[in-house]
């Protein structure tokens, strides 16, 4: 029976298998098709163990995968360990579409990523590449972030923002909801944000607090000539 990876969440993966042929002269030919995620390198570890002791020659045929994420570093890697401790030749070919792409953007041999260089040094790993799941997830993460950072902004300058509709109402004899849109309106027409609005507010209400700016108060009169105050 060949190895078969663990089915996955999403509809459209299809799990990885390897099929493994080999000849008299020991040469082994591994088939691979499907998606190579994480875990898949369980699933390479397992065919290559199976095979005869005088396998002599192990090739890795890649034109039956269809996707390979970062994943994709371990399993050639397997592969890797697997040639050195038993001292034979390894090779992984046939490369095309998306894994194909993916060997490109991290600077590998597209004939055989496995292939030794003899007049370069060997190149240090590939940093890991992040998968679009993990793009999408960071995107998303950032976006709370900013709106929690919101919220909080908000929870912070409620208080002050009605302590001012307090002022105003008491002052101009307006309602609570006549009092919000001075507020808003005076923010607009001085170009000062809500919060700063209502704190020049609140502070020149008391005995010894400073007045507001000028910007402000000629932007309150102008929002409270308009609500007929």
């Amino acid at each position: 029976m060949n190895p078969v990876a663990p089915p996955s969440l999403g509809d459209r993966y299809r799990p990885l298998t390897i099929d493994r042929r080999t000849n008299a002269a020991g040469r082994a030919v591994l088939r691979a098709r499907g998606e190579v995620v994480h875990g898949c390198d369980g699933i390479l570890a397992e065919a290559l163990a199976r095979l005869p002791a005088r396998t002599g020659r192990v090739e890795l045929d890649m034109a039956g995968v269809t996707f390979m994420d970062t994943a994709g570093r371990q399993f050639l890697a397997t592969l890797c360990d697997y040639g050195r401790r038993h001292v034979v030749p390894v090779s992984a070919t046939n490369w095309h579409g998306q894994p194909r792409r993916i060997l490109e953007l991290i600077g590998l041999d597209t004939t055989d990523p496995l292939r030794p260089k003899d007049t370069e040094p060997p190149a240090p790993p590939p940093a890991p590449l992040p998968s679009a799941v993990a793009l999408e997830r960071a995107e998303q993460l950032h976006e709370l972030r900013e709106e929690i950072e919101h919220l909080r902004r908000a929870i912070a300058s409620r208080p002050v923002i009605d302590q001012a509709r307090g002022v105003l109402m008491a002052t101009h004899a307006c309602t609570s909801d006549e009092a919000w849109h001075i507020l808003r309106e005076a923010s607009q027409l001085s170009n000062t944000k809500l919060h700063t609005v209502a704190a020049a507010i609140t502070s020149g209400a008391e005995s010894d607090g400073p007045p507001p700016p000028e910007d402000v108060r000629a932007a309150l009169r102008r929002a409270l000539a308009r609500r007929g105050r």
